[in-house]
């Protein structure tokens, strides 16, 4: 199965093909890429057990949103992650964005995903599988990673209008 489509039996409500797709799988990959190791470092590199991280070094991913034509490439080193341009990669994780956002908001297991053939998993499955159970067991709840993304004044704006109420 080639990991920047989805499967044939994949229902049609989970793609979004249109010409905003059409056009962003057209631009450069390095600068979404840039952002979401930017993303990833902020939300979980200083979370991550050492094993995990040693791991993650030097391994090449890609995540694919299949239906918005966006792909990912970063890399682990020792103190990150790292964009990257497209390359050979070791791991290739590929969905439509609905499902990524339910797996971010916890309301759907990634298992479930895979097994329904609307997660798809290429290369070093041994690598992913390590990515998921490392994730499954920080528990962190999109709260959490809201907190840890969010950029610091807008945050010190939310508490001061939260704690208004």
């Amino acid at each position: 199965m080639q990991p920047d489509r989805l499967p044939a039996g994949a229902p049609p409500r989970f793609l979004a093909e249109s010409p905003i797709a059409a056009a962003l799988s057209r631009l450069p990959s390095y600068p979404p890429s840039l952002l979401f190791a930017a993303g990833l470092n902020a939300a979980l590199w200083d979370l991550l057990p050492e094993d995990a991280r040693r791991a993650l070094q030097d391994k090449r991913i890609a995540i694919r949103v299949v239906d918005l034509g966006l792909a990912f490439h970063f890399r682990g080193t020792a103190i990150g992650f790292q964009p990257t341009g497209k390359g050979a990669e070791d791991l290739v994780i590929a969905a439509a964005a609905r499902d990524f956002a339910q797996l971010a908001l916890r309301r759907e297991d990634p298992d479930t995903l895979f097994f329904a053939r609307r997660l798809v998993m290429q290369g070093d499955t041994e690598l992913g599988l390590m990515m998921k159970n490392t994730l499954d067991a920080l528990e962190l709840t999109p709260q959490d990673l809201w907190v840890r993304l969010a950029p610091l004044p807008l945050l010190r704006a939310l508490v001061r209008i939260s704690l208004r109420f």
